[in-house]
C-alpha cells in the first residue's frame, strides 16, 4: 500500500547525525498493523462523513505530520515546475484517486474486501510493467504468478456462485484503487527516477498537492455536514496521521535501512491484519473463500515479485 513518491534513491540530510533507532522489525510491524487498520478507519469514518469529505480529512492530518517531519529535519519542498508538474500527477495517482475510490468502495463493501482488494497491487503492477517497463521481462514463476494471483480474487469473489451477495459497484471501484497504486509508480519510475530532491521532500510535496486537489473536489460533491461525529472524526485523524503521516515516515526510514524489497513486504501482511480487524471489531462476516482466495492472491503477489538468478 506504498502511496508516496520513491524516487531512483533515498537521501538524506547531510548534517543528520546517526540516531539510535527502533529495531526495524519493530518498526516493520508497527507499519502493517497501521496500514491494516485502516481499512476499518475509513469504514468508521464514512459512517459519519461523505468519502471525499474522509479523504480530504486524511490528506489533511498527514500532510501535518510529514510538514511537522520536514521542519524539524529542516527539509525545504523540492523546486522546479517540471518536478511539480509530475508530482502532480503522482499525488492523484497514489493519492487523490485510491484514497477516494477505497473510501467509496467501503459504502458498498466490507473492509474485509477492501483490504484483500489492495493486495492485488503486484498483480496490477506485474501486468502493467509486461508492456509498460522494457526492462521487467517476463519469467515463467512471475506469469504463474499473475495467473495463480488473479484465481485467487476469483476465490474471494465467489465466482462459481456467479459473485452472489457481492456488490459489484463497490469491488470494481476497490480494484480500480489497487490499479491506480502500479499505474502511479510506474509514472513515478519514468518521470521522478534519480531526483536529487530526499525521499521525505517529495512526499510531503505530493501530499500536499493531493490535499490541493481534494480540497478543490470535495465542495463540488458534498455539503457541510449538518453536525460533527466524533467517533468518524476521530477515525479520520487518525488515518491521517498515522496510517499516512507516521506510516510514510515509518516506511522511509525502512527503505532507507534494509532497502525497497524487504520494506514492501508489509503488503502481505496488510490483508491478514484488516480481515482479522474487520471482522474482530466490526463484526463483518466471514466465509471460507475469504481467507483462501487471500493466501492464494498473497502467494501469487510474491511470486510476481521474484527476480531471476544472475548468472556468473
Amino acid at each position: 500500500m506504498s502511496t508516496v513518491t520513491t524516487p531512483g534513491r533515498v537521501t538524506t540530510p547531510s548534517g543528520d547525525r546517526p540516531r539510535r533507532r527502533l529495531d526495524w522489525r519493530l518498526r516493520f510491524a508497527a507499519l502493517s498493523l497501521i496500514w491494516g487498520f485502516s481499512f476499518l478507519l475509513i469504514k468508521v469514518g464514512t459512517e459519519g462523513y461523505a468519502p471525499f469529505q474522509v479523504t480530504l480529512g486524511r490528506l489533511v492530518f498527514g500532510t501535518a505530520v510529514l510538514a511537522a517531519a520536514m521542519a524539524v529535519r529542516r527539509e525545504r519542498l523540492p523546486r522546479g515546475a517540471r518536478t511539480w508538474g509530475h508530482l502532480t500527477v503522482a499525488a492523484f495517482l497514489l493519492n487523490a484517486l485510491p484514497f477516494s475510490l477505497f473510501a467509496y468502495a467501503e459504502l458498498t463493501i466490507p473492509s474485509t474486501l477492501a483490504g484483500i482488494c489492495n493486495a492485488t497491487s503486484p498483480l496490477w503492477g506485474m501486468a502493467l510493467s509486461l508492456v509498460a517497463l522494457s526492462e521487467d521481462r517476463p519469467t515463467r514463476v512471475r506469469v504463474a504468478g499473475l495467473g495463480l494471483g488473479f484465481l485467487g480474487v476469483l476465490t474471494v469473489l465467489g465466482a462459481w456462485q456467479g459473485f452472489h451477495g457481492l456488490d459489484a459497484g463497490g469491488t470494481a471501484l476497490a480494484l480500480l484503487a489497487s490499479l491506480s497504486y502500479p499505474v502511479g509508480w510506474i509514472y513515478v519510475r519514468r518521470t521522478l527516477a534519480g531526483t536529487s530532491h530526499s525521499h521525505l521532500s517529495m512526499t510531503g510535496a505530493q501530499l500536499l498537492l493531493a490535499t490541493a486537489q481534494l480540497a478543490v473536489v470535495t465542495p463540488l460533491f458534498t455539503t457541510l455536514p449538518t453536525s460533527l461525529s466524533a467517533g468518524p472524526l476521530l477515525a479520520i485523524a487518525a488515518l491521517g496521521a498515522l496510517g499516512t503521516g507516521l506510516a510514510v515516515l515509518l516506511q522511509y526510514g525502512l527503505v532507507a535501512e534494509v532497502g525497497p524489497t524487504t520494506a514492501q513486504m508489509v503488503t502481505y501482511f496488510i490483508p491478514v491484519i484488516a480481515t482479522a480487524a474487520g471482522v474482530a471489531l466490526l463484526g463483518e462476516s466471514l466465509t471460507w473463500s475469504t481467507p483462501v482466495g487471500a493466501v492464494i492472491v498473497l502467494i501469487g503477489a510474491a511470486l510476481t515479485q521474484a527476480r531471476p538468478k544472475r548468472r556468473a
